[in-house]
């Protein structure tokens, strides 16, 4: 089985690099590592001298990143290099030692080849001087209260579409034309992998929680709610609702909302207060 990894990049030099160092050091290491830059010259350099490792610009201009179509655009680019599996992980992952091998294991498997397979992630805390160490990050995250968190070899089936997340996360070539990947009318933060893990359900694609595809986050200063990205929430909250029927991202709206940073009008359609004007469809 051919295995490519997308990472999805703008900036975060120093973790594509831990992340490179993860892959590197893995007990099955990918046949190609595909970086989609989006919009930075920069990420070249820093992956100047990895094995099995390409870089393809994703053009941007000013306003929100597109996410969506920075990720289509590495899985076609692993389509046509003759990949078998895709796996997706955030530039912020490290993947742990059995996280291509354990991918590549399960969606050989017959009853599980069909499924969109999401690994685990734990959270680290910031790093010291020396960074993390690799053979101990197991040691030093937390993971995600809210996901499973299956054994090492354990194979769990997902119950909830909802509960896709996009930090790491592994398709045959298959299963990826089926679902038709992620939809590009999101541009910037949110909502775009809550819409992949729907059209997956509607597809009639099942969700596979991987036990040791483990993948260790690393830390990052975050908001909660995450204000700074308030009018992309909106503007994708708004094309989620129109292509499914229901609010995503309710906790960060409700949190808005509860700062009076947003308002719903009578139909509960969120609204960014002082905007002067409805988020555009």
């Amino acid at each position: 089985m051919r295995t490519a990894v997308i990472t999805i990049v703008r900036g975060r030099a120093a973790h594509l690099r831990r992340q490179l160092a993860g892959l590197s050091a893995g007990r099955r290491r990918p046949d190609l590592h595909l970086v989609v830059a989006i919009g930075d010259p920069s990420v070249r350099d820093t992956v100047a001298g990895a094995d099995r490792t390409r870089v393809l610009d994703c053009a941007t201009g000013p306003g929100p990143l597109p996410l969506a179509r920075a990720r289509n655009l590495g899985a076609r680019a692993a389509l046509a290099d003759g990949a078998d599996l895709l796996i997706f992980l955030d530039v912020d992952c490290i993947p742990a030692r059995r996280l291509i091998d354990r991918y590549a294991e399960v969606a050989a498997a017959p009853a599980h080849s069909g499924a969109l397979l999401c690994g685990p992630v734990a959270y680290l805390p910031p790093p010291g001087p020396a960074g993390y160490p690799l053979d101990d990050l197991a040691g030093l995250a937390a993971p995600h209260p809210a996901r499973p968190a299956p054994g090492p070899d354990e194979v769990l089936t997902g119950t909830d579409h909802r509960l896709f997340w996009s930090l790491s996360f592994a398709t045959t070539a298959a299963t990826w034309n089926r679902i038709g990947g992620f939809c590009e009318r999101y541009r910037g933060y949110g909502g775009e992998d809550t819409d992949f893990g729907q059209t997956a359900a509607t597809s009639g694609v099942p969700l596979r929680w991987v036990g040791g595809a483990a993948a260790f986050h690393q830390y990052h200063p975050v908001s909660d709610p995450p204000v700074e990205h308030i009018d992309d929430i909106l503007r994708n909250a708004d094309i989620f609702e129109q292509r499914w029927g229901w609010w995503p991202m309710a906790g960060w709206l409700q949190a808005f909302e509860e700062r009076g940073l947003i308002r719903r009008d009578a139909d509960g359609r969120p609204h960014r207060i002082g905007a002067g004007a409805e988020i555009a469809r």
